[in-house]
């Protein structure tokens, strides 16, 4: 295997853990002003991602690093060519972070919903602008033969751009109310249910046009068998959260998104960016890779680094996997006067 189609398939996975990790995590924080219907609710919502959801967003530093070193050219058209919405994707981030830290450090109702709208806000937007640039990355951008982007500020507003913000969206809601089932008990767990049996279908369908567009326009028939995985997962999914079956329902919606995102990547290869002005003028793993060296000095630090990475977070996971009860949650306070 060549040290540039190694990198691709590492860069591929991390933004597959990353959908698949923090994606729950944003989902969750939508949720925050969707499912919950009071402050017992939200307190359950936010102890589920308490321990995890920082650890979670350590998934996008590492993939944009990584890209950043094993692919500049790809890393300096995609980023500079996105620098609106990738801005709006870093404050939706930020609001979701303070606001986590906090609603809990006043004892007033409305000092708390003004957090979790930001909350909820900032999540919708991060899983809009991840979406966004995933969707132009695997679609194209108008790049010209030295991989600057041809237009405004807003060429990249596309409808593949929509479409990859309202997938990733998307997905992020019935991925959040499938981990809601494994996480929590009682009424929540209920409503959990209720969503993913009843809106599952549509929650995954932008995902699932996203790939067949991709796979159509690539051409790839030795992808297919991907596709059909997913379908696979999807319906698994769904099957499982009606028998009460949280755990395999939450790992069949995992397979369905790690097969669908990879026959993505699996499509587009060799191409990581296309041009959508002139196809010589795509963005490949060859043309777009650092030098040899810098690959082979990086592959032996990921090939010791990933898997504790991996480990940790597993075994973080494996700690903290008791479910979470409203009758858990103990009344708020107030550090006003500490």
């Amino acid at each position: 295997m060549s040290l540039p189609l190694f990198w691709f398939i590492v860069i591929a996975f991390l933004w597959v853990g990353y959908l698949f990790l923090e994606g729950f995590d944003l989902g969750v924080g939508m949720l925050m002003k969707l499912m919950a219907r009071n402050e017992k609710d939200r307190r359950v919502l936010l102890n589920t991602i308490g321990p995890v959801w920082d650890g979670n967003e350590v998934w996008l530093i590492t993939v944009g690093a990584m890209t950043f070193a094993a692919f500049p050219m790809w890393y300096a058209s995609l980023f500079s060519a996105l620098y609106i919405p990738l801005v709006f994707v870093l404050m939706g981030l930020i609001f979701r972070a303070v606001s986590i830290e906090y609603r809990g450090k006043h004892d007033s109702d409305k000092w708390r919903n003004r957090w979790d709208w930001a909350h909820a806000l900032g999540a919708f937007t991060a899983a809009f602008g991840v979406g966004a640039a995933l969707g132009l990355t695997t679609t194209g951008l108008p790049l010209n033969e030295n991989g600057d982007r041809v237009g405004g500020a807003f060429a990249w507003l596309t409808p593949y751009a929509v479409l990859g913000g309202l997938a990733v969206v998307a997905f992020c809601l019935i991925h959040a109310c499938a981990f809601l089932m494994l996480k929590t008990d009682g009424e929540i767990r209920e409503r959990a249910k209720r969503i993913v049996t009843r809106w599952l279908p549509v929650g995954i369908l932008p995902l699932a046009a996203w790939a067949i567009i991709v796979q159509f326009m690539n051409g790839k028939v030795e992808t297919l068998p991907l596709l059909v995985i997913a379908v696979v997962g999807a319906v698994l999914a769904w099957i499982y959260a009606r028998r009460d079956r949280d755990g395999l329902s939450f790992i069949s919606l995992g397979v369905f998104l790690v097969a669908g995102a990879a026959t993505i990547f699996a499509s587009m290869y060799p191409v990581v960016l296309p041009s959508t002005l002139d196809a010589a003028w795509n963005l490949t793993v060859e043309n777009a890779s650092a030098s040899p060296y810098a690959l082979k000095v990086m592959s032996w630090v990921a090939l010791f680094g990933l898997p504790v990475v991996v480990l940790y977070q597993g075994w973080t996971y494996w700690v903290f996997r008791k479910r979470v009860t409203t009758e858990a949650i103990p009344a708020p306070h107030s550090f006003k006067n500490q």
